[in-house]
């Protein structure tokens, strides 16, 4: 279990990012200092994986140009994934049965192949 403390005011200091991070299995995905930052301390590596993967096999994702993944974590620890087109279109949506991740709710946006924080757009 992450034990790891995390809160929705450590992801809003990132307002830009220094450096760009290559994803290990998509390699045309980039993530910035931000979406770095959660992924570690909420040990949320297949949250980036998941996001990353959907662009080269979900073809509804993959034809949005922009992208905002929203976790939302349920009291029993079961959370549900979900990618709109940023007009509440979704495109994809995934069940998660059992999730240690910390927050109650997190967005990420994808833009130009580039994972980050929505302080950072």
């Amino acid at each position: 279990m992450t034990t790891a403390k995390l809160s929705a005011s450590d992801l809003n200091q990132f307002t830009g990012s220094e450096n760009w991070y290559r994803h290990t299995i998509n390699r045309n995905v980039l993530y910035t200092d931000g979406a770095q930052y959660l992924a570690e301390k909420a040990g949320a590596y297949w949250l980036l994986d998941t996001i990353a993967n959907c662009q080269q096999h979900e073809k509804r994702v993959a034809a949005e140009e922009f992208q905002v993944w929203k976790l939302t974590v349920r009291e029993d620890r079961s959370a549900t994934l979900v990618c709109d087109d940023g007009n509440d279109n979704i495109v994809y949506t995934e069940h998660i049965e059992y999730t240690d991740f910390p927050l109650d709710e997190v967005r990420l946006y994808f833009a130009n192949y580039v994972i980050h924080l929505p302080s950072e757009y």
